[in-house]
């Protein structure tokens, strides 16, 4: 088995999961075979002195097709 690992990142005005499930979401409609991710970084957006987003990076691997489809 062979995986790939791509870096991506989720925005959120919820939280910080709901960021990472907007990234992993998105990347599920058009990779197959999704196996994990790791959390590489946290940030957020500050407007009027409260938190107005949260960016979450991560990275995220699946699984390379065995065999090419003709």
């Amino acid at each position: 088995m062979v995986e790939k690992t791509i870096e991506l990142t989720g925005t959120s005005t919820s939280g910080i999961e709901e960021a990472v499930n907007v990234a992993i979401g998105r990347a599920a409609v058009t990779i197959q075979n999704l196996r994990q991710f790791r959390v590489k970084e946290i940030r957020g957006i500050v407007e009027n002195g409260a938190v107005a987003q949260w960016r979450v990076t991560i990275d995220l691997s699946f699984v390379v097709a065995e065999q090419v489809h003709e």
